[in-house]
């Protein structure tokens, strides 16, 4: 890789990222040498890029506008170098926000099979169940579940979790098990990410729709902590497939009204806004779309 290159893509991941220290990691150089490289680059353009401080380091107005262009030069070159080599290689680091939930239930176990496919690409997983900021945080490709808000950025829907009403059979020994959805209203209830809306659980049967209100004794924010408050026996949680599928297959959880459809969970990949998808991240995209579509 040229000097200059080098020193374009450094400056593009400390813009997206903040800081040196990991825009260096990533492309493997020090702090120090990568704040070097930078410097030297804004001696070369003519123009502060940065302003640093001791607590951040933010772009000028002249570097907003010159990482807007350069980025595209960039993304080019990458689709350019992917298309030369023909074979379908990938190279680079691919940077994946996902929840930590999917990532360690579905996404992981299916990765051996994608790497190894890409042995000279490189993944970093950014398992938050807080949505991160795509252009920020530099992430190429986020999973994200749910409907997406306003944006401009790219997305292509994955797959779809159905969702779910569970419990474990301690409980439902001890608590009963509904016959019925009016039998919920006895019963207690965990929210989590995935749970009753506002006005309710929205039920079908047969072309038959209703919405049954419940009470919530406890409230948690992700879904691995829902789901362990069902396996711990404290009431019924609203879980999507995938996050208690295994649990489901143990035994260890049962489904409750498995007669009534409770809706789905749409999985889309977003792509950051402004610039072509990766050819990595699309390919990812891609992976899981069709890994997702095979029930195994």
């Amino acid at each position: 890789m040229t000097d200059r290159l080098i020193a374009l893509r450094l400056f593009a991941r400390v813009a997206r990222s903040g800081n040196f220290s990991r825009a260096g990691r990533e492309l493997g150089f020090s702090q120090p040498s990568a704040s070097r490289i930078v410097s030297e680059l804004e001696r070369e353009v003519g123009v502060a890029l940065f302003t640093r401080t001791t607590r951040a380091v933010t772009l000028t107005e002249a570097g907003v506008d010159y990482l807007a262009r350069i980025e595209a030069i960039l993304d080019a070159l990458d689709e350019a170098d992917h298309a030369a080599r023909g074979s379908g290689e990938l190279r680079g680091v691919l940077r994946v926000g996902v929840a930590a939930s999917f990532g360690v239930r579905e996404l992981i176990p299916r990765l051996p099979a994608f790497t190894e496919r890409h042995p000279a690409l490189r993944i970093e997983l950014l398992m938050n169940d807080q949505r991160q900021d795509l252009v920020h945080e530099g992430v190429d490709i986020a999973l994200r579940f749910g409907e997406l808000a306003d944006s401009v950025a790219t997305a292509r829907r994955l797959g779809a979790t159905r969702r779910m009403l569970v419990a474990s059979p301690a409980y439902l020994e001890r608590a009963g098990t509904p016959e019925s959805p009016d039998d919920l209203a006895a019963h207690r209830f965990i929210a989590g990410p995935v749970g009753p809306g506002t006005r309710g659980i929205a039920m079908t049967l047969d072309g038959r729709s209703l919405l049954v209100r419940v009470q919530s004794r406890l409230m948690v924010t992700v879904n691995e902590g829902a789901t362990a408050a069902a396996l711990a026996g404290m009431g019924i949680a609203m879980s999507g497939h995938w996050g208690c599928r295994a649990e489901l297959d143990a035994g260890r959880l049962q489904q409750v009204l498995p007669d009534w459809d409770l809706g789905s969970t749409e999985l889309n990949a977003v792509f950051p806004a402004g610039r072509a998808a990766k050819p990595a991240a699309r390919a990812l995209g891609e992976f899981i779309a069709t890994a997702l579509a095979d029930p195994a």
